[in-house]
């Protein structure tokens, strides 16, 4: 996404003093974190450490804060075995391949239907014996699915954060509320997936690829008093919203005969303090998850 002056339209709705963030994962992405090593816990941290983290580093650059306390509470309310009994959505299969079962479950990935992961996990199966499309609705899986967090900043704004990792549809919605005005942030990569799509491939699951069905991106930015705007914006719906074109050639350059323009990429590089905090508010949300009680920043004896 290429928007002028970052996310944020300088002056035009004053200083935040509130954020809530809405994260969607359709059931085809979503439901791949449920299929592979993500799906316990002790590997992955969960979701709000292997996907939210992603989303907490942004929320801390747009506002320019620091995470000072955390809330949250979180469950697995649609994968698994007893909610997919629950819900009527559960199938007897360990994994797809090789399982009749598993041949016509909309929730089951079959490796043999994309080149890509064949050669990258079935051809390999026999050096480490990993499992790359077990079944999402089975016993065991250790992570939520379902999050929701309440963050207090050091500037005293606050972030209301959703993750729900089994929608019909893709995207996100962050609204900024400000002493000026409102900002308001939608981008909808896929409006619904088709349970025959042949077209869900690797590439697509993990945002190389445009997913099928793309919807609108919009910005909109309202100050008191005054009638909404609507921002013109640039999207690429592949590629993680055009960020990894712009980020490999700040990195390494552009390839021999190619020229890009990567904007203002180069001078929004992060440093290792900017990913312990993004990474610290989805460990104290984990441990909010476990205790039922708010969690401090100081309390996680990072020293940075």
């Amino acid at each position: 996404m290429n928007l002028s002056n970052g996310p944020l339209p300088k002056g035009k709705i004053g200083k935040v003093l509130s954020v809530h963030f809405e994260w969607l994962l359709d059931t085809v992405h979503g439901a791949d974190y449920f299929r592979r090593w993500h799906r316990q816990k002790t590997n992955s941290g969960g979701l709000m450490v292997h996907k939210s983290g992603h989303h907490f580093d942004l929320v801390n650059w747009w506002i320019n804060a620091r995470p000072v306390t955390v809330a949250g509470m979180g469950k697995l309310a649609f994968y698994g075995d007893k909610a997919g009994k629950e819900h009527g959505w559960a199938r007897d299969y360990e994994r797809a391949r090789g399982n009749q079962a598993a041949k016509d479950d909309p929730f089951a990935i079959i490796l043999e239907n994309d080149e890509t992961l064949k050669k990258i996990y079935a051809d390999a199966e026999g050096e480490d014996g990993y499992h790359r499309d077990q079944n999402v609705f089975a016993p065991g899986i250790g992570i939520e699915d379902d999050m929701a967090v309440l963050v207090q900043y050091n500037t005293g704004a606050t972030l209301s954060y959703h993750l729900t990792a089994y929608s019909p549809w893709e995207g996100y919605r962050v609204m900024f509320n400000g002493s000026h005005g409102r900002l308001e942030l939608e981008v909808v990569e896929s409006t619904h997936r088709s349970a025959s799509d042949p077209l869900t491939t690797g590439g697509q699951i993990h945002g190389t690829a445009a997913l099928p069905n793309p919807g609108p991106v919009t910005v909109k930015v309202q100050r008191l008093w005054e009638p909404v705007q609507e921002l013109p914006v640039e999207y690429e719906h592949g590629d993680h919203g055009g960020g990894d074109k712009r980020m490999l050639n700040v990195l390494f350059g552009p390839l021999p005969g190619e020229s890009f323009d990567t904007g203002d990429a180069s001078k929004q590089s992060a440093d290792e303090r900017d990913g312990t905090y993004a990474l610290a508010v989805g460990l104290m949300a984990n441990e909010s998850f476990k205790t039922g009680k708010f969690v401090t920043f100081e309390s996680l004896g990072l020293d940075i």
